[in-house]
């Protein structure tokens, strides 16, 4: 009798694990949004697919009630609800409803990773690395001599770190060309692109740029922060163009170099002008931080646009937030002067008070690109050899939760993308 009433009980128990479900919250009641993130990625790694209900309380996520996922929960510090299977279906139908802007999505495979990083530390961190860490997702970090050698087809993602793809050593010259890690820097890159076969650093990284566009065009996904993003564009826009004065390649800029850059090679930006000026911290006139330094840090925000959830998906997708307003921060690029953008660029976030675009995305062949000005979103004005950010202090960081939403992005995709 006691076998019987202990199996009576163990199957009553597996009806009711399977009656219920569990809503992971992305509004304001949720303790820790980032590592929300984290948890998703860990269930999609073991196989468990997950529904991202999009403008629904924040963007939450909907799953199995399994006991491991509880317990990751309790462990991550991430609020939960179980709620049974009648309830999961009143949310569904909530939000299929043709009237309400939500919409449900489907999250299958956990994306690969990669981070363009260079070996060594640098004087400045990577908000991306920083915050993939704390989240527990995991990455590899590749850099140029793995990108040369054939190595990004192997992944579905990926992101530039803080990088200069002109070859100017990130316009450092005027305040740190006598620094030590400025010339380490040089002397790094220099011998990176003689192993490489390359005479110079910037045909190198023009090189690894190109590889990097082939990447999107065939399906990959790119995010990019910071100097990451316009110094990518204008080396694809100066393929066949010197940009770098002397000081930084031995030679004069090409004669006429600024008339004959071809704005139609890259992603994101038109009819901009580069800078060649070593003494300036620019690369051209895209990026607005002057206009920033004009505002208060109190009054710098930008605003996230609402996009429809049923018909614009994928910008929907990438600006889910429980904040639609968030303080903004600054960088080498800080944002991007709209009369540059593209037309046929998706510009997903502003920041009014300059009239500038901070988030921005956009298409390339089979593959998709994010652009998201600034370096630390929780760090207004983070400069070389401050601290790293301590994320444990900003769990709840909208800034920081726009780079995971284009971290899961991929897994909604990747199925329909690799067939």
């Amino acid at each position: 009798m006691r076998c019987s009433a202990l199996w009576m009980g163990l199957m009553i128990g597996a009806i009711g694990a399977q009656a219920s479900q569990l809503l992971i919250p992305m509004d304001d009641s949720q303790s820790n949004h980032l590592k929300a993130y984290g948890l998703a990625f860990w269930l999609l790694e073991q196989e468990v697919e997950v529904e991202w209900l999009l403008n629904y309380r924040g963007g939450s996520f909907l799953l199995p009630n399994l006991t491991s996922a509880v317990e990751e929960c309790v462990i991550r510090g991430i609020s939960h609800q179980v709620i049974a299977d009648v309830q999961a279906q009143q949310i569904l139908l909530e939000i299929a409803n043709p009237e309400s802007n939500t919409e449900r999505v489907k999250l299958e495979v956990a994306p690969q990773i990669a981070v363009y990083s260079p070996d060594g530390k640098q004087p400045w961190d990577d908000a991306v690395t920083l915050v993939l860490t704390y989240a527990e997702i995991p990455y590899d970090i590749i850099y140029d001599a793995e990108i040369m050698a054939g190595a990004l087809p192997v992944y579905d993602w990926l992101h530039l770190h803080h990088e200069d793809f002109t070859g100017q050593y990130g316009k450092f010259y005027r305040s740190y060309r006598s620094a030590a890690w400025y010339q380490n820097e040089v002397a790094r890159q220099e011998g990176m692109a003689r192993t490489l076969g390359f005479n110079k650093v910037s045909v190198m990284k023009r090189n690894v740029a190109l590889q990097i566009r082939d990447f999107v065009l065939g399906g990959g996904f790119l995010f990019t922060m910071c100097s990451g993003t316009d110094s990518f564009d204008i080396a694809l826009a100066a393929e066949e163009v010197d940009i770098c004065e002397s000081v930084f390649d031995g030679d004069a800029t090409a004669p006429g170099a600024a008339k004959k850059l071809d704005y139609n090679r890259g992603l994101a930006f038109q009819d901009y002008q580069i800078i060649t000026d070593p003494m300036v911290y620019e690369f051209s006139d895209i990026d607005a931080s002057e206009e920033h330094t004009k505002t208060k840090q109190l009054n710098d925000f930008f605003t996230l646009f609402d996009f429809s959830a049923k018909w614009d998906i994928i910008p929907t997708m990438l600006t889910q937030s429980h904040e639609r307003v968030i303080p903004g921060f600054m960088g080498q690029t800080t944002s991007f002067r709209k009369q540059f953008v593209r037309s046929d660029v998706t510009i997903m976030g502003e920041t009014k008070s300059t009239r500038s675009a901070k988030y921005i995305h956009g298409t390339l062949g089979q593959g998709q690109w994010t652009y998201y000005g600034g370096h630390d979103p929780e760090d207004y004005r983070h400069l070389v050899n401050d601290p790293p950010t301590d994320l444990n202090l900003h769990p709840n960081s909208a800034g920081y939760r726009l780079i995971l939403n284009n971290i899961l992005f991929p897994a909604a995709r990747k199925k329909e993308r690799k067939t």
